[in-house]
């Protein structure tokens, strides 16, 4: 059975107005996890509705919230001064809708990657560390690690979920950044995921079996850090 959502809005900007969030709090909730979308898929998409889900199952809550731009249904993402300072307050947000559990934050693709860049401008009230779920080192194909460059400036732990197949980010250029970082970041690779975290028949695993992996990996991180 589904855990309920309950729907929630808050100020991103004033220039922007309000974006919606939706709330998943299991009963035994011992952790909060501030969850952002990708760029071309909003906080409804199938695979952040089942990673919620999954998360709930395993004792984290989730606030998945809108940028701006998806929630005035536009397709190219809001200017990154936009996309950072909402970042900044959906974290207010979820602490303001359940305080008494310790708070996370990250989110999917681009949406992780704007928190880890709001988290390096200035700390994120009260975080207790980032998940990444799939961070994109660079665009398919032009192979960089500059949108990694930010990563030494956060100052809470780090946890990157990445597919061993995922275009976004080769992992002979993602290990190396996060190797540094120390017990200050951990990596976990899941073998045969491509960037949406979906595995080929021929693996002899389903999509299913690495949501559960990916939950079942971050709720215990999460537990470690609550």
């Amino acid at each position: 059975m589904s855990a309920p959502a309950r729907e929630i809005r808050f100020l991103a900007t004033r220039s922007s107005g309000e974006v919606s969030a939706l709330l998943i709090r299991p009963r035994d909730a011992f952790a909060l996890y501030v969850f952002s979308h990708g760029a071309g898929a909003g906080m409804r998409h199938v695979f952040m509705e089942e990673f919620s889900q999954a998360l709930a199952k395993h004792g984290v809550a989730t606030f998945r919230y809108h940028f701006p731009y998806m929630e005035a249904g536009r397709r190219a993402p809001s200017p990154r001064p936009v996309l950072l300072k909402t970042v900044r307050a959906a974290v207010h947000a979820a602490g303001e809708a359940a305080p008494d559990l310790p708070r996370f934050a990250g989110g999917k693709s681009m949406g992780g990657r704007m928190t880890s860049m709001a988290a390096a401008a200035e700390s994120l009230p009260e975080i207790r560390g980032l998940v990444f779920v799939g961070f994109p080192l660079h665009p398919a194909g032009r192979e960089s690690t500059d949108r990694g460059d930010h990563l030494a400036d956060v100052s809470v732990p780090l946890l990157f979920l990445q597919g061993t197949r995922d275009k976004l980010a080769q992992l002979d250029l993602l290990r190396p950044i996060v190797s540094p970082l120390d017990c200050h970041a951990t990596l976990h690779e899941v073998e045969g995921a491509d960037h949406g975290f979906s595995v080929l028949k021929r693996s002899g695993r389903t999509d299913a079996d690495v949501m559960r992996e990916l939950a079942e990996t971050s709720a215990a991180w999460m537990r470690d850090r609550a």
